[in-house]
């Protein structure tokens, strides 16, 4: 077979360059792994090779393979489809990537050529792509469009009665989360397919535990399993250690599960197909494999009981937080104040253009600051700092029913109103860690872990992003260190900056998409940072190991997993 090369380069989550004479501009697509035009398409459902009248190129085959091992999944898809119309068509090659995936290989076959794709660095992948839309070339592009994904596109004219087939391959680590691995794969063919097969290979070095295949999903949303969804995926364990799991939908199947996701019959199957597992483990949680030299060492300990902790929960109620918004908050706070253990405390600081410390006893006592008519961040600086130190804020609450109550009470009380003022209610919120940590209470001694959940959906209006990213990563230090874990809520948020906030301070970000089930959402991600297990982890390697990633870990969730790797052979 003839081979050819295209320079296609490859922006991670942005953009991807296709020059060459058949190649034209990806079209517009709502879902994944798409062969389309403008066209509908008249599927198939005779089983036989039948040639619509008026039609898009047609998939007769589509095909996808996983094979994990040791925690890392690498996938390959492949779409075949033909042109059954009697002119030229083009067909559209779209596949939803999970945001942690790299693509690592890119294969058109057209009329017996191979044109390969050639992955390249972000910033010389840019420059290609703007030289190739200056020249008037075609242009492929990964876009955001379904949760916590990259959109993969590429379009190709496809002759009359001629075939295609598309090959990709994407990798990606498995994280453990939960207490499990999940491996999605995301099937959105926008056509019922005749030979649509799904197979998940694992070999893993310690026994599976847990291995199961839940009801699809959607993907946009997070709703309850339901028993029509069931994939009914054959499941063969090979041994302890290695099991094949596969899923082969015909014709009608398709379309029963498009219906139930609440998608058109006629566009096939459009969602996501999900493996879970787990290994199972040494009570100290610790493996470490080597190969040619290399090593990766996962620790996730399953007989630690949780450390007691003290949150402190910061939410907007600025003017972008009026309805839907502010009433979802509320209902998840509600939900996530029921899951504090009993040793736990929690403080509750809600902010717009000033900040609140709520006095869930008596909410005529709560705290604002500034409590002066001069906004803080207009104030010099060491005023500032004497003015926080000089604040009265009420003491974390011991998470008790009474107080369970009350903090709830407080949350429904909350109003939408006013500007973004982030700088100054996470410098309260670090001051709040700070108390607790200097005057710890009369009658209890008990040490906690502190955790900032810290929620907004707009832009701060106080200072600049880098200003605040570098006053509260300086200010968070000492006394008032604390991880800070930050939500970004809707589409006007800036993730970015949220994500650097989060990720200089010893937590991380999530987004919390502004749709029907945003309460849900908030609950999944506290549910990942209610149980710490560890805190101040550091691993020592011998001195002779080089290019180790990241060993010292602020704190360990339980249900996660710590992962490091690192060379400990000979150059």
């Amino acid at each position: 077979m003839n081979s050819k090369s295209l320079k296609i380069p490859f922006i991670v989550g942005a953009i991807l360059i296709l020059s060459g004479p058949v190649l034209n501009a990806p079209m517009e697509s709502d879902q994944s792994l798409v062969v389309s035009s403008t066209v509908p398409s008249l599927p198939n459902v005779s089983g036989k090779e039948n040639k619509p009248i008026e039609s898009v190129p047609q998939i007769y085959q589509m095909r996808v393979r996983s094979e994990i091992g040791n925690r890392f999944a690498h996938t390959t898809v492949t779409s075949r489809v033909r042109n059954y119309a009697s002119e030229p068509r083009e067909a559209v090659f779209s596949l939803i990537l999970p945001e942690s995936a790299f693509i690592s290989g890119f294969i058109m076959e057209i009329d017996g050529k191979n044109y390969t794709a050639l992955v390249k660095e972000k910033e010389e992948a840019q420059r290609d792509y703007e030289q190739a839309i200056s020249s008037g070339l075609g242009a492929g592009h990964v876009a955001v469009t379904a949760r916590d994904s990259n959109r993969f596109t590429v379009s190709v004219n496809i002759e009359r009665e001629a075939k295609a087939a598309f090959y990709l391959t994407y990798e990606q680590l498995l994280k453990r989360q939960d207490g499990h691995y999940e491996q999605i794969i995301n099937i959105h063919p926008a056509q019922p397919v005749k030979d649509l097969h799904v197979e998940v290979l694992i070999a893993e070095s310690r026994k599976l535990v847990d291995l199961k295949a839940p009801p699809l999903r959607t993907g946009n949303k997070i709703g309850t399993d339901k028993v029509e969804l069931d994939p009914r995926a054959d499941i063969t364990i090979v041994n302890d250690t290695s099991a094949i799991v596969t899923f082969t939908p015909n014709v009608e199947r398709q379309k029963q599960f498009a219906h139930l996701l609440g998608t058109k019959e006629e566009n096939g199957l459009s969602g996501q197909f999900v493996v879970q597992y787990d290994v199972e483990r040494d009570p100290t949680g610790g493996e470490v494999l080597i190969r040619d030299g290399y090593f990766v060492h996962f620790f996730a300990p399953t007989e630690l009981a949780p450390l007691p902790k003290q949150v402190v929960f910061v939410l907007d109620t600025s003017g972008s937080m009026s309805g839907q918004k502010i009433e979802q908050m509320k209902q998840a706070m509600h939900n996530i104040l029921d899951q504090l253990n009993e040793q736990d405390t929690l403080s509750l600081v809600e902010f717009n253009s000033y900040t609140k410390v709520w006095d869930i006893d008596n909410a005529e006592k709560s705290v604002w600051y500034p409590y002066t008519d001069v906004p803080y961040y207009c104030s010099n600086e060491y005023q500032n700092l004497r003015v926080l130190k000089m604040a009265k804020f009420p003491r974390a609450y011991p998470a008790n029913a009474k107080n369970i109550k009350n903090a709830k009470l407080a949350i429904s009380a909350f109003k939408a109103g006013g500007s973004t003022g982030i700088f100054g209610a996470l410098q309260v919120a670090l001051r709040l860690v700070e108390i607790e940590r200097v005057v710890p209470h009369v009658n209890d001694t008990t040490k906690r872990q502190p955790l900032v959940m810290f929620l907004t959906d707009g832009q701060p209006t106080d200072m600049s992003t880098n200003s605040i990213i570098t006053g509260i990563t300086e200010f968070n230090t000492y006394t008032k260190r604390s991880p800070i874990f930050a939500l970004s809520f809707g589409d006007d948020v800036d993730k970015e900056f949220l994500q650097k906030l989060a990720g200089q301070n010893a937590g991380f970000s999530r987004h919390i998409y502004d749709e029907a089930d945003a309460s849900l959402q908030l609950e999944g991600f506290y549910r990942q940072i209610s149980s710490p297990l560890l805190s101040d982890v550091t691993f020592k390697y011998e001195p002779s190991t080089t290019s180790l990633t990241n060993s010292n870990f602020p704190i360990h969730f339980g249900g996660s997993e710590i992962v490091i790797a690192g060379f400990c052979g000979t150059e």
